[in-house]
C-alpha cells in the first residue's frame, strides 16, 4: 500500500539509512535538510510499492556521486536535485513517473524524497542495493541488465551533461572523472526502467524498513533499552566488536574516500583490535588473526551507547563503538555479482566473507 511521506519521517529514514549504507551514502544530516526544505516548499510525497508501480512507467534513480567527504561541505540545491531528472527525461523524449533510490544511504534515501518532492513525482519504496557500493554499476539492476546511461550529471554551477555510453561500467568512468571535475559532488539521475523492470530488479520496501530502524533507535533510547540491540534483530545479523577508535587513515582520492580505522577493545576482550577498510563504504572488517566479514555484506559502526550510525567521514579518534555485521541481499552473492562487489574487485586478495563467518566459492572470473 501506498503512504504519505511528510517532514515527521524523514529523520527516521535518514538515521536508519545511515546505518544500512556500511559508513557511505553521504551524511545524513545534510539529505534530512534538503529533503524537509522540498516538502516543506511542495508538500509531502506519496511513497508507491513496487507492486503499485503500472508496467509503463518511466523509472529513473536519483543519486548524490562523489566522496562524502565533500558532501559536507558542498550542498546541493533543489535546482541541481532536478535538473538531471529532467535532463535524463528530454533525453528520452518521455515524461519520467516515478523517482527511486539507487542505494540506501544516508543522503542518497533523502535526494530521491527531495527530488520527487520538487518535481511532484511518486517516489517508490525501494531501491537497488539494499545498502550503499561506492561506484555507480554496483546496483542489482545492472545484473538484469538495465543500462546506467542515458545519465545525467548537474553541479551547483549549473552544468548540465547527458552521457550516454556502452555499458554501465564506462558510465561509472566517465562520470567520475567528470564528477571529480565538477567538485567532486555532483547529482546523478539515471538507469532508466520501466515498471516490470523495476519489480524483478529493485529490493522492495527498502524506505519502510530504514524507517523502521531509525524509529527503533530513537525508541529504544526512549524506554532505557540497548538500541544496538534494536538494531541488530531488525537487520538480523550480530555484533562483531566493541571498543575505541585509536587511528583513522582517510583520503579523498579519485572522488572516493578511502581509507582504514583501527579499533581497540578493552582488556579481556576475545580480540584486541580490529581494523576496517573502506572506499567510501566499510569493505573489509578484520582481527589481527582474521578476516570476519567483507562486502557484499554490510558492515556498520555506530556508537556504542546511542546506536546512532557514523559514517566513514565521521569517524573519529577516541570515539566509542560497536561494529556490528549483517546479510546483504542475497542476490549480492551470485557469482556474477561478486565479481562486481567482492573483497577481489577492490584489490583485497581474498574470498568474500559473509556476516555468519561462512565464504563464498571463488567466482570464475573477476571484472577488471
Amino acid at each position: 500500500m501506498s503512504w504519505i511521506l511528510d517532514a515527521g519521517r524523514v529523520e527516521d529514514i535518514a538515521r536508519g539509512a545511515a546505518l544500512l549504507g556500511t559508513g557511505g551514502g553521504g551524511d545524513p544530516y545534510i539529505g534530512a535538510l534538503l529533503a524537509r526544505q522540498a516538502l516543506a516548499e511542495h508538500g509531502p510525497v506519496t511513497a508507491v510499492t513496487l507492486e503499485e508501480v503500472p508496467d509503463d512507467a518511466v523509472v529513473l534513480t536519483v543519486a548524490m556521486m562523489g566522496a562524502p567527504t565533500v558532501m559536507v561541505e558542498k550542498l546541493p540545491s533543489l535546482k541541481e536535485v532536478m535538473a538531471p531528472v529532467r535532463a535524463v527525461g528530454e533525453y528520452l523524449g518521455r515524461p519520467v513517473t516515478h523517482v527511486a533510490c539507487a542505494e540506501v544511504g544516508g543522503v542518497n534515501s533523502t535526494i530521491p524524497i527531495a527530488a520527487a518532492a520538487a518535481l511532484g513525482l511518486p517516489l517508490i519504496d525501494a531501491d537497488g542495493m539494499g545498502r550503499a557500493f561506492p561506484e555507480l554499476q554496483m546496483v542489482l539492476p545492472t545484473l538484469y541488465g538495465v543500462t546506467a546511461s542515458p545519465l545525467a550529471l548537474a553541479d551547483e554551477k549549473g552544468n548540465v551533461s547527458v552521457l550516454n555510453t556502452v555499458d554501465n561500467t564506462w558510465t561509472e568512468r566517465i562520470a567520475r572523472v567528470a564528477c571529480v571535475e565538477m567538485g567532486c559532488s555532483v547529482i546523478i539521475s539515471g538507469f532508466p526502467m520501466d515498471g516490470a523492470t523495476a519489480r524483478a530488479a529493485l529490493v522492495p520496501d527498502s524506505l519502510s524498513h530504514c524507517g523502521n530502524i531509525g524509529s527503533a533507535i530513537l525508541a529504544a533510547r526512549e524506554e532505557k533499552r540497548d538500541p544496538v540491540g534494536a538494531i541488530v534483530e531488525l537487520v538480523r545479523g550480530r555484533e562483531l566488536f566493541g571498543g575505541k577508535v585509536v587511528d583513522v587513515q582517510r583520503g579523498t582520492t579519485a572522488g572516493f574516500a578511502r581509507g582504514r580505522a583501527r579499533i581497540e577493545a578493552g582488556s579481556g576482550a576475545e580480540a584486541s583490535a580490529l581494523e576496517l577498510n573502506f572506499q567510501n563504504e566499510h569493505l573489509v572488517a578484520r582481527t589481527d588473526t582474521k578476516v570476519l566479514v567483507t562486502a557484499p555484506d554490510l558492515i556498520m559502526v555506530v556508537d556504542h551507547d546511542s546506536g546512532e550510525p557514523i559514517t566513514t567521514e565521521a569517524l573519529r579518534y577516541g570515539q566509542r563503538v560497536r561494529v556490528l555485521a549483517a546479510p546483504s541481499d542475497p542476490r549480492w552473492h551470485q557469482p556474477e555479482a561478486l565479481a562486481m562487489v567482492g573483497p577481489r574487485y577492490f584489490g583485497y586478495e581474498m574470498p568474500s566473507h559473509r556476516w555468519d563467518g561462512s565464504t563464498d566459492p571463488e567466482p570464475a572470473t573477476v571484472a577488471s
